[in-house]
């Protein structure tokens, strides 16, 4: 795009910018959390409240009825004759907000603090369909391409319905390309398209030793504790070095720019003192190995807790597996290494959990130059590669469902949003600068037909 071009829709975007703050203020202010136990009434609100910012954006809005979920929020814009098609998502639901204590502002209340802007949801993802809009918004009478919107609603409960449905309704979700607004860049700035996603998936174990307490004075010694039984076996998880010690799991290299350890050190909050473990390349611990943790654990609290064996116990155990292993695999793996690590013949269940695909990007294709250039226009510097450790199982339904479309993974988040943490945030600069981005892309896509 001419110079000229990229000055106008900076002056666009800018000028939106207002508007998209408010739009955000409005998402953020919906407690819309969709995990089993909590109120569905506000999810249901985050849908609305959704479906409104896409009809301002010039879109015809419907919503698509999920099995067992919220909706999801689907927007249309057709496009001329023969122009290329793409879909643009993003999720509306949200994260528990943990400790409130802990938040410096509420946080359902969007607050700026030094041009960041605070709240659950301000980044992962409420920002990403803001994005979306204020972009379509930009290009109004001049959006040469069709538009399909879709934003789902409980993405961050790792049980979505939606990859059944794109699977089944692949007509649907046509696209040419398709552009995943739920990440960012790896620093404020730096310009990222990331590449790759792990896949994931989890088991739940348990563990059983006494038909119930006993007293650990009377029977102390001899008679084996659930509990004891079970971190002998979560130890065996990992190796001396912390690298995933379970047969059959391994991974490969990372060709990428390769992360920064003392940056990362200080976004993740590591302990002076306390090393990075497993082995490796940093990019290659991150993106393209597999990681295992302990996320959660049943067991009495310290808080009342008696002088009794606990007869028994169990745990979430989460696994992160590279792009290319299939996580059912890995699941099987995994399960079978904790039911042979379990001592002293307890019995023991694993009960496997959901499983995601992880994602490789092919970068060789029109779409990905076209969002280069973009990036580099919008943030006057050449855009990176990185790999996510996270998982976003629906693009591997994108890519299965629409095998010819290019995924462009990237949005306004950065690493110093706090996702899923207190004090959650997105730089307000950031989500502009992404916000650009993707308007000259769809710009530069709608000029490429025919």
């Amino acid at each position: 795009m001419r110079e000229s071009g990229v000055a106008r829709l900076r002056e666009r975007v800018r000028a939106l910018m207002p508007q998209a703050v408010e739009d955000l203020r409005r998402l953020v202010a919906i407690p819309s959390i969709a995990f089993p136990g909590y109120d569905r009434a506000p999810v249901l609100e985050a849908a609305e409240a959704t479906a409104a910012v896409l009809e301002r954006a010039g879109c015809s809005v419907r919503f698509l009825e999920i099995p067992d979920a919220p909706p999801a929020v689907f927007g249309e814009i057709p496009g001329p004759a023969g122009a290329p098609t793409a879909l643009l998502y993003a999720h509306y639901d949200v994260q528990p907000e943990g400790d409130a204590d802990a938040w410096l502002s509420p946080p359902f209340e969007l607050t700026e603090r030094d041009g960041r802007l605070y709240g659950r949801g301000a980044a992962d993802n409420k920002a990403g369909i803001v994005m979306h809009a204020t972009a379509l918004a930009a290009l109004a009478g001049e959006l040469g391409v069709g538009v399909k919107v879709l934003v789902e609603g409980e993405e961050e409960t790792g049980r979505s319905g939606l990859e059944e449905h794109v699977l089944a309704h692949a007509d649907l979700y046509a696209a040419d390309v398709v552009i995943v607004g739920d990440m960012g860049n790896w620093r404020t700035g730096e310009p990222t398209l990331t590449t790759s996603l792990r896949g994931v998936t989890d088991c739940v174990i348990e563990v059983r030793t006494l038909a119930g307490p006993v007293h650990s004075g009377t029977y102390g010694g001899p008679f084996p504790d659930a509990l004891m039984a079970l971190i002998r076996a979560l130890d065996t998880l990992l190796d001396d070095d912390g690298a995933v010690a379970v047969a059959g799991l391994d991974g490969g290299p990372w060709h990428g720019l390769e992360p920064d350890v003392d940056g990362m050190r200080r976004e993740a909050g590591v302990l002076d003192g306390v090393p990075l473990i497993g082995r490796g390349t940093l990019g290659e611990r991150l993106w393209t190995r597999p990681s295992v943790n302990v996320i959660g654990i049943d067991a009495p609290p310290v808080a009342g807790s008696r002088n009794a064996l606990v007869h028994e116990a169990r745990a979430r155990v989460s696994l992160r597996v590279p792009p290319g292993v299939d996580p059912a695999d890995a699941q099987r793996l995994l399960a079978e290494h904790l039911e042979r690590a379990v001592p002293w013949n307890a019995k023991v269940r694993v009960v496997p959990g959901a499983t995601g695909k992880g994602f490789a990007a092919d970068e060789s294709g029109p779409v990905y130059e076209k969002a280069r250039a973009a990036l580099q226009a919008a943030y006057g510097r050449a855009p990176v590669s990185l790999g996510s450790g996270g998982s976003i199982p629906l693009v591997s339904a994108f890519a299965e469902a629409l095998p010819n479309a290019e995924i462009v993974l990237w949005g306004p988040e950065d690493g110093s949003c706090a996702i899923h943490a207190p004090n959650e945030s997105v730089d307000a600069a950031e989500l502009e600068r992404a916000t650009l981005a993707e308007a000259l892309l769809l710009a530069e896509l709608g000029r490429a037909r025919g």
